[in-house]
């Protein structure tokens, strides 16, 4: 039966690791009859965390969709991972989702993830509400939780008071209504007096949130005239819909306390996909028309043992049915569309059609990835999802001799689930680098290597792509004569090297008088110099900035030969360079990192210790952006320190500046560890 954008509501479970959204999920789906008994997390039977690597750690590493019906809605609950090596995942799922909760522990205080989640949806207007859970654990406090969190967000409303007994909830008052519900009496009751003054004060702010929101309200509100409940309740919900207010609720998902409330708030409040339209990237507005063309937007991939590929996706209009033929716009192919499915976890219902709105399945698109866009009829191009840049490099190789195969082509496969990861071959080093956004990550792609394709990866710290030059002018003299019977091989020339190519990697000049070296040698002796610089004379790195200048030489009237002249140069480079004053070169590279105001300090202090120079600072939407430069070597675990360092609230961007020499100090260990990886090879 299809169901309509306006009795939908797509929404992303969000918040940092371990506060308990898959825990939510269970009781939402639980509550909504869609599923017979909560599972839990620690014990591995939860419906949203079904890949192995999921229960074995008992967190969330993708995405998980479940849908089901409360109260004649739809719901189509996207449990997101709260790691933030798996951010991309939230945008991916925030991309879809009409609105996002945020699920937030009651400690007291406000969790980085809770931050950076508020941040992101105030950044990108997605409505949004907080679930406090966990409110009937020891020490827990959900005022200060509230408290800590208004004071960063003032558009945070309590839109319930809790009522507890000892550590348990046993009711609480519903601020919007101005209802009291006991869950022992399973009935509506008055307000008790020892909560009367908490929801006074949560009432009033609730009405000056819901004024805000309407021109007439806020004329009537410094009118000072009351406000009847159904304005109070349609001023809030186009609160919540205009970002001006944040709701806030408590329960807990384990104990399944608050979730029925929760779940009245979602159908009241929060907006469908006939509201929330999506644009086209010109800012066109595509209503959510069920008989509008088909165009939908993938937001996820996922590797079925049974199925096999299941596109996930969300319909932006019209109405998909089996036997339909799209075109994807982004891969420029055509997809028949065989079976339509509802995801319920890792299970597929399979339904007739999938109306604007709707969040389904697909299986077997042959020429479809996530991001990807499928049309009916005219194209149409969406805003792509904007996702942070892999900065975490790894060195992968196979650890079984004969794996390489197996390796590479299981982190293929790997790549249509997790876009968030890169495999990149260093043109430098010849090494294949596994990029991500932090270790955690990089560790869950090698597991499931092993578990879903019987391979070993094994990771090691990158090579540094180091480079050599000269400092000084020195000349080089090479000779190549061999003897032994039969034609022989001279060659003989003079090259002065100095820094300073044109291309700044490597110029040959010409400088030869009175045929001392035949022209038909020339050549030869360029040859033999461009294949001698992608070995420096120090560690083996290869030579960049040389100037060379072939002035001299000589020549048999019939020994000259191509070769020897080649082996001549080659004599005459390892001469020449070593007396040039030879020196190591580093790739350093530009970071820009933002942070919180109150890190500033360690981690310019640590990027000193780094090596590294702050190039400056400055203030960007509440936060500081320092823009640094530090040697590669410096770096490579950059992305597991600076979340040490800031609690997980920095990020960074880095590209390539240019080379630097290494510091005299440091050469000596690089020289040795050349040597000994030149031996092992």
């Amino acid at each position: 039966m299809a169901v309509y954008a306006k009795d939908i509501r797509n929404i992303a479970l969000i918040g940092h690791s371990g506060e308990g959204k898959t825990t939510l999920a269970e009781a939402i789906l639980f509550n909504a009859g869609a599923i017979d008994r909560q599972g839990k997390v620690d014990d591995g039977n939860s419906v949203m965390d079904f890949d192995a690597e999921e229960t074995s750690r008992h967190i969330s590493i993708s995405l998980s969709v479940a849908n089901c019906t409360y109260k004649g809605t739809k719901l189509n609950i996207i449990d997101v991972p709260g790691y933030f090596d798996f951010e991309c995942e939230m945008l991916e799922a925030l991309s879809v989702a009409d609105s996002a909760i945020i699920v937030t522990s009651a400690t007291g205080s406000m969790s980085v993830g809770t931050e950076k989640a508020l941040e992101y949806c105030a950044e990108h207007k997605i409505p949004s509400l907080v679930f406090v859970s966990g409110i009937d654990k020891e020490n827990a406090n959900y005022s200060a939780t509230v408290e800590s969190i208004k004071a960063k967000f003032a558009k945070a409303v309590s839109i319930i008071v809790p009522e507890l007994n000892g550590h348990k909830m046993v009711g609480y008052v519903d601020v919007v209504s101005g209802t009291y519900l006991n869950f022992n009496n399973k009935g509506e009751t008055a307000i008790p007096a020892s909560l009367q003054g908490e929801y006074d004060a949560a009432r009033a702010s609730l009405i000056e949130i819901a004024a805000e929101s309407d021109d007439g309200l806020m004329m009537k509100f410094f009118d000072g005239e009351e406000l009847t409940q159904e304005e109070i309740t349609r001023g809030f919900a186009a609160g919540v819909l205009g970002g001006t207010a944040i709701p806030v609720l408590a329960g807990s998902g384990l104990t399944n306390k608050g979730v029925i409330n929760l779940m009245d708030t979602i159908v009241g409040s929060l907006p469908s996909p006939a509201i929330r339209a999506t644009k086209d990237v010109n800012g066109k507005v595509i209503p959510a028309d069920e008989k509008a063309p088909v165009v939908l937007r993938v937001f996820k991939t996922i590797a079925d043992p049974f199925v096999g590929r299941l596109s996930l996706f969300k319909v932006i209009s019209g109405t998909l049915k089996s036997g339909m033929t799209l075109k994807n716009v982004t891969s420029d192919a055509t997809e028949k569309i065989s079976a339509v499915y509802f995801m319920k976890g890792k299970k597929q219902e399979t339904a007739d059609c999938a109306c604007a709105g709707d969040l389904a399945a697909l299986a077997k698109l042959s020429a479809t990835s996530t991001g990807d866009v499928l049309c009916e009829g005219a194209e149409v191009k969406l805003v792509t999802v904007e996702l942070p840049r892999p900065v975490y490099s790894r060195a992968v190789y196979a650890a079984k001799k004969g794996d390489e195969d197996k390796v590479f082509g299981g982190l293929s496969k790997l790549k249509d689930e997790d876009i968030a990861f890169t495999v990149t071959k260093d043109p430098d080093t010849g090494e294949m680098l596994l990029q991500g956004l932090g270790e955690t990550q990089l560790d869950v792609i090698c597991k499931k290597l092993k578990s879903k394709f019987n391979c070993e990866a094994l990771l090691q710290d990158p090579r540094i792509p180091y480079r050599e030059t000269i400092r000084k002018q020195a000349e080089g003299e090479g000779k190549h004569k061999k003897q032994s019977g039969g034609a022989g091989q001279y060659g003989h020339c003079k090259v002065r090297f100095e820094p300073g190519a044109a291309d700044g990697v490597f110029e040959f000049v010409d400088a030869v008088v009175g045929g001392t070296v035949p022209r038909q040698f020339i050549p030869s002796v360029e040859k033999g110099l461009r294949a001698a610089i992608n070995e420096g004379v120090l560690a083996g790195y290869p030579m960049v900035n040389l100037k060379c200048t072939l002035f001299d030489g000589s020549t048999h009237p019939v020994d000259g030969k191509d070769i020897a002249f080649q082996l001549a140069a080659k004599i005459a480079y390892k001469e020449g360079c070593l007396k040039a004053g030879p020196v190591l070169l580093e790739p350093v590279y530009e970071l820009k990192i933002t942070i919180p105001a109150d890190y500033l300090g360690d981690v310019m202090g640590d990027m000193n210790k780094r090596r590294g120079r702050i190039m400056g600072t400055e203030g960007l939407g509440g936060k500081q952006v320092v823009t640094a430069e530090a040697p590669l070597g410096e770096i490579l675990k950059y992305a597991t320190d600076l979340r040490s360092m800031t609690q997980g609230r920095g990020k960074y961007e880095m590209k390539f500046a240019r080379y630097e020499e290494v510091p005299p100090a440091s050469v000596a260990k690089i020289v040795e560890e050349a040597k000994k990886l030149r031996a092992e090879e």
